[in-house]
């Protein structure tokens, strides 16, 4: 046993919610199988091509394949998948375009363990190339829309105040922030049943964010670890859908303002909305006239079956 893994009676469940990046789910599951082997893991497969994620299932025993005839979101695909979760284990949330490079379970339960009032712990997030991903942030506000992780300061000018306000770094010990990003994330079991899961209002985006605010409000603090990182290749899933993954991320957003915002923030709201949607059609725009990204089809998740068995 590794000196940070946890007992089996208090091992969390990996809960992975897909939508037909198979190639990168069965990348993922193959990370898992050789860095956390003894961990349970719950795969939500939205729109499932039942073929190619059977084969997956018989592929990884550990596995349990909970296949949908739908898309429901982030938020409903982890809520199904916490229902079939061990009883009373802690969640751990992976995409499936996550890739181990080590054991990371029993370090994020020893830094839950250690904090009695965290409910949830971001692990770290790491670019392909190896750079660092800004998965902890503050929750969002007027600065937000200057300096957040997407946004041309951000990316152009990293050191600049307002996205250090913004966007932590990586840090030497386990830290309190506002909220962390889903994509790699333990949630305390007791927390997540205390603040009913996951807001199924959002689709895709945010959830996140709403799920700490929600916690911290119950008294629970969201913590970023520098455990060991797993490596992650962003927006793996959208591509399917880019259109519908660009509207859902601003209507999440406005659903995340209105819901969170102030009597002031109320007020503002209908600057806030001609801003989301001019913010809205100029994405839009740009992913018109970019290049269109390869995708996976069912021939290639057959042949990457076929080369693997």
């Amino acid at each position: 046993m590794h000196p940070f893994d946890p007992p089996s009676s208090s091992r969390p469940t990996i809960l992975i919610v897909g939508y037909r990046a198979y190639s990168e789910l069965d990348r993922c599951l193959a990370s898992l199988a050789t860095h956390e082997p003894a961990v349970p893991v719950v795969v939500v497969d939205h729109e499932a091509d039942l073929e190619a994620g059977q084969a997956l299932a018989a592929r990884y025993p550990r596995m349990t394949y909970v296949p949908c005839t739908s898309n429901g979101g982030f938020a409903a695909g982890v809520n199904l998948a916490a229902r079939h979760a061990a009883p009373g284990a802690h969640l751990l949330l992976l995409n499936p375009d996550c890739v181990l490079s080590g054991p990371v379970v029993g370090q994020l339960t020893a830094v839950l363990d250690a904090h009695s009032t965290a409910g949830v712990v971001g692990g770290v997030l790491l670019e392909p190339e190896g750079a660092l991903q800004r998965s902890a942030r503050r929750f969002p506000d007027v600065t937000t829309a200057f300096a957040g992780r997407t946004s041309w300061l951000s990316r152009h000018l990293p050191g600049n105040a307002l996205s250090r306000r913004n966007l932590s770094g990586r840090p030497s010990a386990p830290t309190v922030v506002d909220w962390v990003t889903g994509a790699f994330a333990l949630i305390r079991r007791e927390t997540f049943d205390a603040v009913g899961g996951f807001d199924q209002g959002f689709f895709l985006y945010w959830e996140d964010a709403d799920f700490c605010r929600r916690a911290g409000a119950a008294g629970w603090t969201t913590m970023y670890a520098p455990t060991t990182a797993v490596i992650h290749g962003t927006a793996r899933s959208s591509v399917f859908a880019p259109v519908r993954a660009l509207v859902a991320f601003h209507r999440s957003a406005w659903r995340y303002y209105w819901k969170h915002g102030s009597w002031l923030a109320r007020v503002a709201s209908p600057v806030v909305a001609a801003g989301l949607c001019g913010r809205f059609l100029m994405k839009l725009s740009r992913q018109a006239s970019a290049p269109p990204r390869p995708v996976d089809s069912p021939a290639r998740h057959s042949r990457v079956r076929d080369a693997r068995a």
